[in-house]
């Protein structure tokens, strides 16, 4: 059986706690693995046991003692992942959408008017599922809710009906 991967660590312990505590949680597991190299460092620690005593994969923790290897703890720190993609909505045309979601007198009977009406205002192919998702997500949207108003009531026949409403008897 061969002997145990032996790596140097020049940083302490606190040091490396300080920046396991503020980094994002993917950056904290692999600077955990090099805390874990750094308390076995006389004796060294294979990939497998140290993958055990970090709880990820062992290829990971030879990954992250190999970046270390190469680029000390500065490789660690990268975070090279992408973030969310863009959105294809613009500032302006999301007030848009808001404004005719919330407006009661819109008309609108689902989400199939709401994307005609947004491929037409605003002259883009968006599809389905992304009006969709963004509604509920950005606006609390349902798909299959009871319209709010109809979009020819008149206001004025509402409340004359509500001052001619015989109200119950109490007993």
């Amino acid at each position: 059986m061969s002997k145990p991967k032996q790596i140097l660590i020049k940083e302490s312990l606190s040091e490396l706690r300080k920046l396991q505590k503020n980094n994002i949680p993917m950056i904290s597991a692999r600077i955990k693995v090099i805390i874990e190299l750094k308390n076995n460092e006389a004796t060294g620690i294979s990939k497998r046991a140290l993958a055990s005593a970090c709880g990820v994969d062992p290829n990971s923790a030879q990954k992250y003692r190999t970046l270390y290897e190469k680029g000390g703890i500065e490789a660690l720190l990268v975070h090279d992942r992408k973030g969310a993609r863009p959105s294809v909505l613009t500032l302006n045309e999301r007030k848009q959408i808001e404004e005719k979601l919330s407006d009661p007198k819109n008309g609108l009977r689902g989400y199939v008017e709401l994307l005609d009406w947004a491929n037409n205002t605003f002259s883009k192919d968006l599809k389905y599922n992304t009006l969709l998702k963004y509604s509920i997500r950005n606006f609390g949207s349902k798909v299959k809710v009871a319209q709010k108003s109809h979009a020819k009531k008149d206001d004025g026949a509402v409340e004359t009906f509500k001052k001619t409403l015989v109200k119950p008897v109490e007993k």
